[in-house]
């Protein structure tokens, strides 16, 4: 076992902040020669069914406490999971039901054995309302008692939100002082979060203190930018790259990410070492260097950090038959559809079957996508919004350069004439 501080310097790589280090090594020091483990904390909103990138920054970081000996605890959020963290938010979340949130807390629940070690003596997986359920409305009036609304409103997002005017509902001044009080719960000795959760993390800090238990550290670890390259991956905006999605979802979205995010995509979302990442930054600094080429890499190696080597070799081979040779994926949906046309010939109105097999939202989005030249009828582009085909045949529909559907007129259901 690595001394207290050899772990201490291990623990430091990777991190952009921690409050505060010389706790930190205090703890390692104690649990070194007490022969204990420390108790890790990271918590999870399970908004959304899938983990992603961004998430799996903590998620190594966790796994590598664990590999020092330590003991990790997760919690998934199902009580706070239904407020949603106002993090970065100008306007308040909408919020989902219970139901909704413990369907996603158990998808959560497998995705992290990717990466951390499901060994019960170095991991446990919480629900956060194990607690918060049992709570009497006295017992909320005592917590909420603890911290004050002029520190709750120290948060930038807060403030910015009440110096503009924009609504704040009472229930989001919670969301901080419930993650605190999870760690009062657990009486959890490091907390992990993203540099975002600063504050949420310290407010755990001074709950913790308010109890009578010694503070927890705060451990904060980059953001990574989403697939657009701006904003960070998030669930609720859709830039993100699902660690449970399919290869060719994963190698695809990672080809589509701005030529700027190679780099910092090789830092955060692999295990590169630090001597492949020095070769890498050298090659893409290079004039004569494709992006596309290193592109082609980081996708072969997030799929074979999640799927396998084999499944990143069949997802390139897949993207370069669509993408690079204009070939069309082995899997296709085939939906069963059901679509206004004329029985007697199965003339069916292209927007109206763009829409019913779900490759656009609306008639107008049908209607733009086959103006820009978006939308292929086996293998030909669509440029006349008014046009009609028969149905009792077999088509292939594209939209775009990755969505396809294949329409077989035993799955079509005529509601027309």
């Amino acid at each position: 076992m690595p001394s207290a501080k050899e772990q201490m310097a291990a623990l430091l790589v990777g991190a952009v902040e921690v409050i505060k280090e010389e706790e930190l090594l205090q703890k390692l020091e104690r649990a070194e020669r007490e022969g204990r483990q420390l108790i890790i904390k990271q918590g999870f909103d399970p908004s959304a069914p899938d983990l992603h990138l961004g998430h799996a920054i903590g998620l190594r970081k966790l796994r590598q406490f664990q590999d020092l000996g330590h003991k990790v605890i997760i919690i998934i959020g199902d009580y706070t999971g239904m407020i949603g963290d106002p993090t970065e938010r100008s306007e308040t979340r909408p919020r989902l039901t219970h139901e909704q949130v413990l369907a996603n807390a158990e998808s959560y629940k497998q995705q992290v054995f990717k990466i951390v070690d499901p060994d019960p003596s170095r991991l446990e997986i919480v629900l956060n309302g194990s607690w918060f359920s049992e709570m009497s409305f006295g017992d909320v009036m005592e917590l909420a008692g603890k911290y004050t609304v002029a520190r709750i409103l120290e948060r930038d997002d807060f403030s910015r939100r009440f110096k503009s005017e924009q609504p704040i509902s009472i229930h989001e001044l919670f969301y901080p002082l419930m993650q605190g009080y999870d760690s009062v719960m657990i009486e959890s000795d490091v907390e992990l979060g993203a540099t975002e959760q600063k504050f949420n993390c310290l407010v755990g800090r001074d709950l913790m203190k308010a109890h009578g238990l010694e503070p927890q550290v705060v451990m904060l670890l980059p953001v990574l930018e989403g697939t657009d390259g701006v904003r960070r991956m998030s669930k609720s905006i859709g830039n993100y790259i699902g660690i449970s999605e399919s290869p060719k979802e994963i190698y695809g979205k990672t080809m589509s990410i701005p030529d700027s995010m190679i780099m910092r995509y090789f830092e955060l979302a692999t295990t590169s070492s630090p001597a492949e990442l020095a070769a890498i930054r050298k090659t893409l600094s290079e004039p004569d260097t494709n992006p596309r080429d290193l592109k082609r890499r980081l996708g072969g190696v997030i799929v074979t950090m999640y799927h396998g080597p084999d499944e990143a070799e069949m997802a390139e081979e897949e993207f370069d038959r669509i993408f690079a040779k204009g070939g069309v994926p082995d899997e296709i949906p085939e939906p069963a559809i059901t679509v206004e046309g004329q029985s007697d010939r199965g003339a069916v109105w292209i927007v109206a079957l763009l829409v019913a097999a779900g490759l656009a939202r609306s008639n107008g989005a049908a209607r733009r996508l086959i103006e820009q030249g978006g939308i292929r009828l086996d293998g030909n582009v669509v440029s006349d919004v008014d046009s009609t085909l028969a149905v009792y045949d077999p088509h292939l529909l594209q939209a775009g350069k990755r969505r396809f559907v294949r329409i077989l007129p035993e799955n079509v259901t005529l509601s027309g004439e």
